[in-house]
């Protein structure tokens, strides 16, 4: 069986999901994008392949996708994929879910009501780094560190929090996904965030410098520093984990160093070649095709999006927040 995916949003991560459907060919087959502007839906399916459409319940009922990959900027989400899961449409939505709990929950709920499989696109998970790690007899988990550094105005929406949610919702949210993923769910969360260099910027007024403290009440602890005011052109992801016997350095989703914890033990290097977004694509059509649950479900994605807001509105009031 040959599954038929469509796009909604021609944009850059588009491309990267367009890519990921020609990678799984010719199990999958990418017959549509959808888009407001008619220009840029032509421009893309020229590339990529498939119809373009203006309309997405014309697109449905022209291809009759069984898969809709909503890769709408977070501010762009106006009910398409509660109405697509209505019509039955199975789910892949882009991170983050959206830019408030109440839109994530409306979302979920649809989906679920619906009967529909349906993923968020968390696609670190995928790594075979991060694979490996959580393959291991690690123990539990005692801290994580992790870094996300850039330097780059990136598009104009997502330099505005009313339409990105900020540097800690549009980006710093795939680390605190591995937060979630390899640590836990924690009690508490401190944050501190500020614009010190991109003010004079028209209509810049997200963070581009920031740090979140997750605590749980057993002891364990995870920080996150987030910056858009590094190194031009370098985009510098990382983190570790220090587990009870073994201690992971990562340097990207597919890299890392395993370390365990006794005399003598020789480190394991994880270098991968997975392109998560081909392994988080194939991971929904097998949940699709095998009536299962796929790998990070929409209600874990909202999950994350919830602890992503509690960390913006900590370091808003300037304390600490008890998130259980």
């Amino acid at each position: 069986m040959t599954f038929r995916v469509a796009i909604l949003g021609p944009g850059g991560i588009a491309a990267r999901h367009a890519a990921a459907a020609r990678a799984l060919a010719p199990d999958l087959e990418l017959v549509g994008v959808c888009g407001r502007d008619p220009v840029r839906a032509t421009a893309f399916t020229r590339t990529h392949g498939g119809a373009p459409f203006t309309d997405l319940d014309r697109m449905i009922d022209a291809l009759a996708p069984d898969l809709l990959i909503v890769a709408l900027p977070p501010f762009a989400h106006r009910g398409e994929a509660e109405q697509a899961a209505s019509r039955g449409i199975h789910l892949l939505v882009e991170k983050p879910l959206a830019l408030d709990k109440e839109t994530a929950d409306r979302i979920v709920a649809a989906a679920h009501g619906a009967g529909i499989i349906a993923a968020n696109g968390f696609m670190y998970r995928f790594g075979d780094a991060v694979r490996r790690w959580k393959a291991l007899d690690t123990g539990r988990a005692a801290m994580f560190t992790g870094a996300f550094h850039c330097n780059a105005l990136h598009a104009d929406w997502w330099r505005e929090e009313a339409r990105s949610g900020g540097q800690m919702l549009e980006q710093v949210i795939h680390l605190i996904d591995l937060v979630r993923y390899c640590v836990g769910e924690p009690d508490s969360v401190y944050a501190r965030r500020a614009n010190l260099f991109h003010r004079d910027v028209e209509r810049y007024d997200i963070e581009d410098v920031s740090a979140i403290l997750f605590g749980w009440d057993d002891g364990r602890i995870a920080t996150i520093t987030a910056s858009n005011v590094s190194v031009p052109g370098l985009w510098h992801k990382q983190w570790s984990v220090v587990a009870e016997r073994m201690t992971g350095r990562f340097t990207g989703w597919n890299d890392a160093e395993l370390v365990p914890h006794v005399p003598g033990g020789l480190a394991e290097v994880v270098a991968g070649t997975t392109d998560p977004f081909v392994a988080q694509l194939a991971d929904v059509v097998g949940a699709i095709r095998d009536r299962r649950a796929p790998a990070v479900p929409l209600a874990d994605g909202a999950a994350t999006l919830r602890l992503a807001l509690a960390a913006r509105r900590a370091a808003d009031e300037g304390g600490e927040l008890r998130l259980t």
